[in-house]
């Protein structure tokens, strides 16, 4: 599957997913669809599972089947970036930043730490495996970061978007006492691979499909006709 983005303005951005005659993408956010070109029933969407309803506070799921061109619209101050996947990777993310993965990929979950569960605001991170691309959305730009087993990363705690599955982890502050007093929670992160981060920290006024919303609100706007439209 090929992806291409488009400059929509300053603030806004578009890509289009060109999905081939093969293949198959699943969609986790299928109001971001702003346009499709293909057969009409190339697309079929359907309830996710219980787990992914939580992580992704969404009940909905598009399946969309080539040959066909979809348009997606990114949130404003949101960027997409496009990750392939390969038997082997380890890399773990959190399950709410991504926006699809196609056929092929499987996702298995990692529970974490309590103490880590209260200070990121989610219990499971998700391990991609299998082969194909997953589409993640971030404030930001993604970089990578190598680790080391000796000398400690140190990465904002809202800014760490994927780390190693056998990368060491600490909830930390650091420098002198003015600036661990000013500083959000850090981990500390030591091991081998890389880390990806983002450079903006999630602005929690940013769309609605990145915040938590009531589950009745959900389920009457995403299941009753027209509910996206009169039920805000």
């Amino acid at each position: 599957m090929d992806v291409q983005f488009h400059e929509n303005s300053a603030q806004a951005k578009v890509a289009t997913l060109h999905v081939e005659s093969a293949e198959t993408v699943h969609i986790l956010h299928p109001n971001q669809i702003v346009a499709f070109q293909g057969k009409p029933n190339q697309r079929e969407d359907g309830l996710m599972k219980l787990p992914n309803m939580y992580r992704k506070k969404r009940l909905i799921q598009s399946r969309i089947t080539g040959p066909a061109e979809v348009l997606v619209g990114l949130p404003e101050g949101y960027n997409m970036t496009v990750i392939p996947i390969a038997e082997g990777d380890d890399l773990l993310y959190e399950f709410k930043h991504v926006l699809f993965y196609t056929e092929g990929v499987t996702f298995t979950s990692h529970l974490q730490s309590m103490k880590n569960t209260i200070i990121t605001q989610d219990l499971i991170k998700m391990q991609f495996s299998g082969s194909g691309t997953i589409g993640i959305l971030t404030a930001g730009p993604v970089y990578p970061m190598a680790l080391s087993p000796e000398k400690p990363l140190y990465v904002d705690a809202q800014c760490l978007i994927a780390y190693p599955k056998q990368a060491n982890l600490r909830l930390c502050v650091y420098g002198n006492t003015l600036a661990s007093q000013h500083m959000n929670y850090q981990w500390e992160l030591t091991g081998q691979g890389q880390v990806l981060v983002q450079p903006c920290k999630p602005d929690r006024k940013l769309d609605e499909h990145m915040q938590t919303d009531g589950l009745l609100r959900r389920i009457a706007r995403e299941v009753l006709p027209f509910g996206g439209i009169f039920i805000k």
